[in-house]
């Protein structure tokens, strides 16, 4: 087969992957919140975000590889790049340090940002560039998306990425944690990274009444910045699971040894999450009454305030009782 011929059967591959991606994210019933995202998702090509990735089996990895001389193992690499599954695309010394996020969780957190026309986006944490592609082509390119990483290795390779998806966001290499402060004024902030707190520097490149949606604790909390000291909001209902931030904001995450708890209860994940944002202000064996006591809450009766100084996670209500504060 000639390179024009196997050009566009690969073309028509991706199309019909593409579209098959698109009914199972719709299925799902993430971007009911804002059905926009379904024409976006349909037209920005998810393989040409990962040229490569890695599948794990027995024993460690299997590099998929889209210029493979293999014809069968391109179609593997093709038609896995558009599995609604997040995808390992860099390891340095056997940890993984980017990944592609799984598409439909991708696709509610972008339903849950309600960007709007005009809107200023700040991505934290580059990955392969797609997200910030989706952003791009919702919003248009004439510099309203920002995507910032650490590693200049991921944004070199995010910047070819979007030029041959034909997109131009502004790729910035820095500290995600200190945010874009020269791209600044943002009205939407959204981070593919896990965190521990909230980055007082995002709060101080937020336009009154931005949202933030972040990462946190195995959930997703979306706040309301209403100035540079003070926001507020709940979390999503789903879990998410990230890679950690790099830099200088880089959490660190703790260590749960919930013993002599039930086994349910450990590996319970709405308990686990109670543990991670509580991050040992309660020894599991409180942290398990509390959540027995309060119905086992799910993700959307908790919730983050940032009030000058300080930052703190609640259950039901930021004044009640049941309060932890969030470290800086």
């Amino acid at each position: 087969m000639g390179t024009q011929a196997a050009d566009r059967e690969q073309a028509g591959l991706a199309a019909a992957a593409r579209a098959d991606l698109v009914r199972e994210i719709e299925a799902s019933g993430a971007w009911a919140a804002d059905p926009g995202w379904r024409e976006t998702f349909a037209a920005v090509p998810r393989h040409l975000f990962v040229p490569y990735y890695y599948v794990g089996v027995r024993g460690g990895y299997e590099r998929r590889w889209g210029e493979s001389p293999d014809p069968q193992a391109r179609e593997r690499w093709l038609r896995g790049a558009y599995a609604d599954e997040p995808l390992a695309t860099r390891l340095r010394d056997g940890e993984l340090i980017s990944s592609s996020s799984q598409p439909s969780l991708m696709a509610k957190m972008l339903a849950a940002l309600r960007v709007e026309g005009g809107n200023r986006v700040l991505e934290i944490g580059t990955g392969t560039g797609y997200n910030a592609a989706l952003l791009a082509h919702r919003l248009g390119d004439d510099g309203l998306v920002t995507t910032v990483d650490l590693d200049p290795e991921i944004t070199e390779s995010a910047r070819r990425h979007l030029a041959a998806a034909g997109h131009r966001p502004a790729v910035v290499t820095g500290d995600g944690a200190r945010g874009v402060p020269e791209r600044a004024p943002f009205d939407r902030v959204v981070a593919t990274c896990a965190l521990t707190s909230v980055p007082r520097a995002w709060l101080a490149q937020c336009a009154p009444g931005a949202r933030i949606l972040m990462p946190i604790a195995t959930g997703l909390a979306v706040l309301t910045v209403w100035d540079a000291a003070h926001a507020e909001g709940g979390f999503l209902d789903t879990p998410a699971h990230f890679v950690p931030l790099r830099g200088g904001g880089r959490p660190e995450l703790p260590v749960f040894r919930p013993a002599g708890l039930p086994q349910g209860a450990r590996e319970h994940e709405l308990f686990r999450f109670l543990l991670a944002l509580t991050r040992g202000r309660l020894d599991p064996a409180r942290a398990h009454a509390l959540w027995e006591s309060e119905g086992r809450p799910a993700r959307t009766r908790y919730g983050i305030t940032v009030s000058g100084g300080r930052a703190w996670a609640w259950l039901d209500d930021p004044g009640g009782p049941h309060a932890w504060p969030l470290p800086e």
